[in-house]
């Protein structure tokens, strides 16, 4: 009795770590707009995983209970960082700034059925009738959830920021499925400092072919804060989140909390200034009835959390 409990209650902290590191995702993805206008992209994703380095660099040391990483674990660590850092974040920062608000919110909300197909496909995961439900009340929130934003991007553009913001949810769904592999031979803070230098070695070379002309002077000590927290949003805690989440849950369960992203997105507009509508508030209705959906039953990973 006392071990379900506990391993109930690892389950729920699952959740809650998934759900957590898809809202901080959402979160700096767009505040990330006001500091591409300062940096650039490249600059910006750049100092991003410097941030992250700096932060923990005593999670690179090998636990002693951890086996020796084979080359096919090796290869999948320079995978998530090339797809779930490096081209996520160069396709969703150029995409975003490239197409409307609506379209990448319709887009973004194909992540949890990407991440469940995927899963399927390569970690040849069930997908209950209960989570096919969830889907889709995760998808249709998400398809509900930019109905009446448009934030006036020119309409020739929209066409390439749409491909783009497309090319950054197959990255973030690779991200989701391959983690699951990794996590199962890795502790979660060992896998955020590799893939996090992997992504600084990636993105050094074109920081420093595309550095903006800048007058650091002019940059406020809010932009910094904000940059701070950027990086570390998206380097350290919103993977170490992840990788912790996805000890204890499926793959294909996991990519219904993406829903996140986009809702945490959208929250964090309307901090800044956004006004929701009734479409908006159902549709946050519809994405967190999809979350706990998926988070309810008994499909679980029967491994513990560990560090």
């Amino acid at each position: 009795m006392q071990n379900n409990a506990l391993t109930r209650h690892a389950y729920w902290q699952a959740c809650c770590c998934l759900g957590l590191s898809m809202a901080l995702v959402g979160c700096y993805v767009a505040l990330a707009k006001p500091l591409v206008s300062v940096f650039g992209v490249f600059a910006l994703a750049w100092m991003r995983f410097v941030i992250g380095a700096l932060a923990v660099p005593h999670w690179l040391r090998k636990p002693a209970q951890e086996p020796a990483l084979t080359p096919r674990l090796k290869g999948l660590l320079f995978l998530e960082s090339f797809l779930g850092n490096f081209l996520f974040s160069i396709c969703m920062l150029y995409g975003v700034s490239q197409t409307s608000a609506l379209a990448a919110g319709i887009i973004l909300s194909m992540l949890p059925i990407v991440v469940a197909v995927l899963s399927a496909l390569f970690l040849r995961e069930r997908l209950s009738g209960r989570l096919r439900v969830a889907m889709v009340f995760a998808a249709t929130g998400m398809l509900l959830l930019n109905t009446a934003s448009n934030d006036g991007a020119p309409r020739e553009s929209q066409l390439w920021g749409n491909a783009l913001v497309l090319a950054a949810v197959f990255c973030e769904a690779a991200y989701v499925v391959m983690g699951k592999r990794l996590s199962a031979a890795m502790s979660p803070r060992r896998i955020t400092a590799v893939i996090n230098l992997w992504g600084c070695a990636l993105m050094t070379p074109l920081a420093l072919w595309y550095w903006p002309a800048l007058d650091w002077s002019a940059v406020s000590a809010s932009t910094w804060g904000l940059l701070l927290f950027y990086g570390l949003a998206a380097s350290v805690w919103s993977v170490w989140l992840w990788m912790t989440g996805l000890k204890n849950v499926k793959a294909s369960q996991a990519g219904i909390f993406t829903v996140m992203l986009p809702v945490a997105a959208s929250l964090t507009g309307w901090v800044l200034g956004e006004s929701p509508d009734r479409w908006q508030v159902f549709a946050w209705v519809m994405a967190f009835l999809g979350v706990a959906l998926a988070s309810s039953g008994p499909e679980r990973e029967k491994n513990n959390i560990s560090e």
